[in-house]
């Protein structure tokens, strides 16, 4: 009998052979929420990209955490703005070396700069690019659509429930603790709700707001040429 091992390389081994060069073939990541990821998460994600043969990648939002500046209570021996933004900078090197060219969804924890800076009264226009604060060339989108499939950050409800107000396959983030992938399918449509889950750690002080919640779903995405999509979990 095969073991288990050699039988899942020689179904990946077939994916890889199937695949249409010409499709989008999309690594979803999840919530980083840098500083604060998951040591493991950067490799798990890279794996996944090499195993699939993937050739795109979409940040589902949240890639900084920006604890110095969240609207939930801080913690007291938390590092300063400055020291914070420095080490998010550099846990990101090794994912824009990795995937120069990435689109990034704006989550929530992002754009919290910007609102600070709207509660402020400060125009825009003295707003530095995320480009330019973390040193990236990627695409940045408030929505994005690839193959018909819609990717959000998420806040406002879940994958399930979006995909079926908005009649159409949407991908999301934000709700740390669901991964999933659920299809509906009618006479005339077919179409997928998938929760990516995150990357985060949940041990770093970034996350003590949550202490008390389920525990975080690690994991991320994969949606192959709008038709074909699952989850890989950590």
């Amino acid at each position: 009998m095969e073991s288990r091992p050699r039988l899942r390389g020689r179904i990946l081994k077939a994916f890889r052979n199937l695949t249409n060069n010409k499709e989008n073939r999309i690594l979803i990541i999840g919530d980083l929420h840098c500083p604060f990821e998951h040591p493991d998460y950067f490799n798990f994600c890279v794996d996944a990209y090499d195993k699939y043969n993937l050739n795109k990648v979409i940040f589902i939002g949240d890639l900084l955490d920006n604890h110095y500046s969240s609207y939930h209570e801080n913690d007291s021996d938390a590092m300063g703005g400055k020291y914070e933004l420095k080490k998010a900078i550099k846990h990101l090197k090794k994912w824009r070396e990795k995937f120069p060219k990435a689109d990034v969804i704006i989550g929530n924890h992002d754009r919290m700069i910007m609102r600070k800076a709207q509660s402020s009264s400060i125009p825009q226009a003295w707003i530095k690019s995320y480009n330019d604060v973390l040193g990236t060339q990627w695409e940045w989108h408030d929505r994005l659509i690839v193959d018909d499939v819609q990717y959000v950050h998420g806040e406002g409800g879940t994958a399930k429930t979006r995909a079926t107000n908005d009649m159409m396959s949407s991908v999301q983030g934000h709700i740390h603790t669901q991964i999933y992938t659920i299809w509906n399918c009618g006479n005339n449509i077919q179409i997928f709700g998938m929760q990516v889950g995150c990357g985060i750690d949940r041990d770093s002080y970034g996350m003590g707001y949550a202490k008390n919640f389920k525990k975080q779903a690690l994991g991320c995405g994969v949606v192959i040429g709008g038709h074909t999509a699952f989850n890989l979990v950590m």
